[in-house]
């Protein structure tokens, strides 16, 4: 089992190793496998970044991110509003007119109804990177095609055999169950990008309208 010291070191090395991110800014502590970072950055998008990054280290039980985004220049919210209204109008992911964008004091949050979880990826995903961003709110909710009988139907095996395709995911300590068109996920993985590949599998399926990770850390070697 890694202990602190060698897991925030891990976690340096990571963040040293994305070119995306300036790790001099950054902070990194841990205790007891939750890592907490701090400092300070010009974009969303970097400290978006920063936290994936941390999610890529075994041994990480939780994050805290404490980073502040401090924005280089002057952007107004209607600057910001209309740069995520035409990134989501050119986005071809994105349904046109189902994804709105309300901007306050630099965060954006998004608001509509679209039919997969990839859209709503995408939408958030389209607006994310826009300058003078602080922060994104994903309020978009998923109302799929699929009759819910017909998902009971095939939901699971559907689920059971993409997370067994996944190379980076150990599809054996996985649990997957369905109540209607939710999907609740229980069971350990080895790190948190592991986490959230078994939930976009979940999501992947036709018809899921949320998804519950349950899924807990191993403790790392």
């Amino acid at each position: 089992m890694k202990d602190d010291e060698t897991l925030r070191r891990d976690v340096l090395a990571e963040l040293e190793y994305d070119p995306s991110i300036d790790a001099r800014k950054i902070g990194v502590a841990a205790e007891d496998a939750i890592v907490t970072l701090t400092g300070e950055v010009s974009t969303f998008a970097e400290k978006w970044n920063a936290e994936r990054a941390v999610e890529r280290v075994e041994g990480v039980r939780a994050i805290v991110n404490k980073i502040e985004v401090k924005i280089v220049g002057d952007y107004s919210d209607t600057d910001i509003a209309r740069e995520a209204a035409d990134a989501l109008r050119w986005n071809l992911m994105v349904p046109p007119g189902k994804v709105i964008p309300k901007v306050e004091n630099g965060y954006i949050t998004l608001t509509g109804e679209v039919n997969y979880d990839f859209q709503r990826r995408a939408a958030e995903k389209a607006v994310r990177y826009i300058p003078g961003v602080k922060g994104v709110i994903n309020l978009i909710t998923i109302k799929p095609k699929v009759e819910a009988e017909e998902i009971k139907k095939s939901i699971k095996q559907q689920i059971d055999e993409a997370l067994k395709r996944m190379a980076a995911v150990d599809a054996e300590n996985i649990q997957v169950e369905v109540q209607g068109s939710e999907i609740i996920l229980r069971g350990t993985v080895r790190s948190w990008a592991e986490r959230h590949e078994a939930e976009k599998a979940a999501w992947s399926a036709p018809g899921v309208t949320s998804v519950k990770n349950y899924i807990t850390m191993r403790a790392a070697a």
